[in-house]
């Protein structure tokens, strides 16, 4: 596996921006890990780095060659865990790009639940916005990605779908707090708090709006749902979200009102993989696992 090793260099190297910089990071001297990529180079038959004024980057054939390491080593990584799977111990490391409605409740309790099950598997999460999520797929950063609303979906092959309406979350003490379900126009009429223009959630409320005579006039915006929830409890101001962010609800103090489908467009959640990707056993198998979560979501 030792080109394996050879070509993980190529990351390090374009992460860092510089030679002298990776073999910093690397421990290693500059003179070794550049001939160490010249080699690497007269193998490949052409350069992967080009020169520029505080260092260097990929060039368009490195970023091809980056790309094919990339999948060699997701490859690798799926066999090894196939390899533990016949042994019975079932090990591996699994990648999450998720939206960050999914984080106070429902993906920490399905990663338990699974390392109760295979305690050798590892985990790493990443809070992305929907088109950060995509790329993460695409670059294999992700195995995985739970994601409201995606963007492209060109590359994106869907494991599992489930709709999920926009909801207003305010004070238990807010005016509009008794009613069973809300209009859109009596958010908009009161102070009013939403996310940042890269979450689902601001879309679907764009695309509610468009056309109409009311608009997004926010107090305050964010990229936090925490905050934005927990600024609804100091001033009488709604804010939104998807139901599943919400479930358990996350503090007494706070209500949470469905908008009426006629107003706000259901989004929809989508748990998926890169197209055409054969991902390492034990994400698969986590994968499965969130589909079933879900599907008993929408029961």
């Amino acid at each position: 596996m030792r080109y394996l090793q050879t070509y993980s260099l190529i990351q390090d190297i374009a992460r860092a921006g510089s030679i002298r910089k990776a073999a910093e990071d690397l421990n290693i001297t500059s003179s070794a890990l550049n001939r160490q990529i010249q080699r690497l180079e007269e193998e490949f038959g052409t350069q992967i780095f080009e020169r520029v004024p505080r260092g260097v980057r990929l060039n368009p054939a490195g970023e091809l060659l980056l790309q094919h390491v990339r999948g060699q080593m997701t490859d690798l990584e799926r066999v090894r865990s196939q390899v533990a799977d016949l042994s019975g111990v079932r090990r591996g490391h699994v990648s999450i790009g998720c939206s960050q409605g999914l984080n106070p409740h429902f993906l920490p309790d399905q990663i338990a639940r699974y390392r109760a099950q295979h305690p050798g598997v590892t985990f790493s999460v990443h809070v992305r916005d929907r088109a950060a999520a995509e790329h993460d797929l695409s670059t294999f950063k992700s195995d995985i990605a739970l994601v409201f609303e995606p963007v492209y979906l060109a590359d994106f092959e869907v494991i599992k779908a489930i709709p999920q309406p926009v909801c207003a979350v305010m004070s238990d003490q807010h005016p509009l707090a008794g009613r069973p379900v809300l209009r859109l126009r009596d958010c908009l009429d009161v102070p009013h708090v939403i996310p940042t223009a890269e979450y689902g959630v601001r879309h679907l409320l764009e695309l509610a709006v468009r056309g109409k005579s009311r608009r997004l006039n926010p107090v305050v915006e964010a990229d936090s749902f925490e905050l934005m929830r927990q600024y609804v409890l100091f001033e009488n101001a709604v804010c939104f979200q998807i139901p599943i962010g919400l479930r358990p609800s996350p503090d007494s103090r706070l209500v949470v009102r469905e908008i009426a489908p006629r107003d706000v467009p259901v989004g929809m959640l989508l748990l998926g993989q890169l197209k055409g990707r054969s991902l390492p056993v034990a994400s698969a198998k986590f994968a499965q696992q969130l589909a079933a979560a879900l599907e008993a979501l929408e029961g």
